[in-house]
């Protein structure tokens, strides 16, 4: 696959992601992917995007309190449970890619969950999530 094909499967893969978590938030059950699993036996998504989606989905489910706890330390001032939804699990997504996605340069995550916060977001969202992001990358909590 070449670099522009495999950024758009991963830019379309983060899209997915970040609506799949969005929905198990509001009222899913089991850990994101299961949910995720279940939710696409009824839906039809193109096979290139799926290995991306479950790595993402396995890495925040898994590592989700780890995650969240970034979140709060970065986002001053701000509870978890007073972020939108969509905010939290961008963030959510980014900070997985960010601490544990080698090959996904940090600088296209952040850009990334920034293209995501433009089209899903409010129109606050990009910037504070950038503010969130760029904290968490220079804590050093991620390689950069």
């Amino acid at each position: 696959m070449t670099r522009p094909a495999r950024t758009h499967v991963r830019s379309r893969s983060r899209s997915w992601t970040l609506n799949l978590l969005y929905a198990w938030e509001l009222g899913g059950d089991g850990t994101p992917l299961a949910y995720a699993q279940r939710t696409l036996a009824h839906r039809t998504m193109s096979e290139r995007y799926r290995p991306h989606v479950e790595r993402l989905l396995d890495t925040v489910g898994r590592n989700l309190a780890e995650i969240d706890a970034a979140i709060v330390r970065h986002a001053s001032n701000w509870r978890l449970e007073r972020l939108h939804a969509i905010d939290r699990n961008i963030l959510r997504i980014g900070i997985a890619e960010l601490r544990w996605f080698d090959d996904v340069p940090p600088r296209v995550t952040i850009h990334e969950a920034l293209k995501l916060a433009h089209r899903y977001g409010s129109p606050g969202s990009p910037r504070f999530l950038n503010g969130v992001l760029d904290a968490v990358l220079k804590a050093g909590e991620v390689e950069s």
